[in-house]
């Protein structure tokens, strides 16, 4: 059996970023000094990025990316044999999760964290509304039961979603989740836009809910859909079935 060596590691940071091509240059360079693997986005509202290295990079990497931002961040990491990507790529964005929408700003306001202890106790309250923020292809292998899935092609669809389905979200709480959190910042504050004002969010997704709890309440069910080359993990956040 090959021992794992490698970090597949998943961070978000809505922050306001300027000089975008220097931090370009600067990340490319010191990624490829270190045969770290992955997409990375960047643009005036933040950083997006999946990437893969060896365990021993990412202390410096994280000191490296953090000094870069000016911000601490939060870092979702998996271990794994190998890279989980076959290249680098790094590129300057618009939105670093498109949603499409005008005057959404997550850095202002989002939805309640809800922490991965807690949130068994949540998705069971009929009390709560629980929407699966994912596209179709991800919500058809694995989701949370109770869930309500948005079926969407792209995340740029949830908005419409949202006008169809606006009357179950009426008068109810509101609980989002999606694979690390991401969506749900952007979705939680179109929501909260919309005057919505009970909206809450899985802290971390998917994958920080598999690490902290190993889906000992069987809440979860499938496996959990990732844009790396392994397509899929189980809930114990190894390679699934999927190719």
């Amino acid at each position: 059996m090959h021992k794992k060596n490698f970090y597949i590691c998943s961070f978000y940071k809505f922050t306001n970023l300027n000089n975008l091509e220097e931090l370009k240059k600067d990340l490319v360079i010191f990624f490829k000094q270190n045969n770290i693997r992955g997409t990375v986005l960047i643009g005036n509202e933040g950083i997006n990025g999946s990437i893969s290295l060896k365990k021993e990079i990412f202390n410096s990497f994280q000191i490296f990316l953090e000094k870069k931002l000016l911000s601490k961040l939060f870092f979702k990491i998996q271990l794994h044999n190998f890279h989980a990507f076959l290249r680098l790529k790094v590129k300057i964005k618009k939105e670093i999760i498109k949603l499409g929408e005008i005057n959404i700003d997550p850095k202002k306001i989002s939805g309640d964290l809800i922490s991965p202890k807690f949130w068994d106790k949540i998705i069971n309250d009929e009390n709560f509304v629980i929407i699966d923020t994912r596209n179709d292809y991800e919500s058809e292998i694995g989701s949370f039961k109770n869930s309500i899935k948005t079926n969407t092609k792209n995340f740029t669809e949830f908005p419409k979603w949202f006008k169809r389905n606006k009357k179950i979200l009426d008068n109810k709480k509101i609980a989002m989740f999606c694979t690390g959190g991401i969506r749900c910042e952007k979705a939680s504050n179109f929501l909260l836009n919309k005057g919505f004002k009970n909206v809450y969010q899985l802290e971390g997704g998917i994958i920080n809910y598999l690490s902290q709890t190993q889906n000992r309440n069987r809440n979860w069910y499938g496996e959990c859909f990732v844009f790396d080359e392994r397509v899929s993990i189980n809930d114990k956040l190894q390679k699934g079935i999927y190719n």
